[in-house]
């Protein structure tokens, strides 16, 4: 029998691992191991904007920015606490020459090793200001930020 105090310690590793390839695999456009990642009853929030219901519907919106969109993350800090496992992040999203760099902290829930929670906090000023800072970028190419 194993002892519940290394399976307690085991879990929470076993769940941030699951958001990390997940998170890397939405970066590298890698789709399959993304979807793999999420389970089918899947509640994905961007806080503010509307809730995406199920995996099928956010694999759609994934992949319906494939070539247009690039997606960079840059996970700063990583916890987790059973289940849940929470990110402090710098994501970017890149149309062409535009890059919109902006910071996020994100709440996953994992259960049987898929996310079954994604939950995305962010300040729509600082969204503002990286749409700014994207737009000079466009205009002068040596003020363009990165990861």
């Amino acid at each position: 029998m194993a002892d519940q105090s290394t399976t307690a310690a085991q879990a929470p590793t076993s769940s941030v691992k699951t958001v990390e390839t997940f998170l890397n695999a939405l970066q590298e456009q890698d789709f399959a191991t993304a979807e793999n990642a999420l389970a089918q009853n899947l509640v994905y929030q961007n806080v503010g904007l509307p809730t995406i219901y199920g995996r099928n519907r956010a694999m759609k919106l994934f992949r319906s920015m494939q070539g247009r969109t690039g997606f960079e993350v840059k996970i700063h800090r990583i916890a987790a606490d059973g289940n849940a496992v929470l990110t402090e992040r710098t994501d970017a999203l890149v149309f062409g020459p535009l890059r919109l760099q902006f910071w996020v902290c994100g709440v996953f829930e994992v259960h049987d090793g898929r996310i079954t929670l994604w939950r995305d906090y962010f300040d729509f000023l600082d969204m503002f200001k990286a749409t700014l800072r994207g737009l000079a970028g466009v205009a002068v190419p040596s003020l363009r930020t990165s990861l």
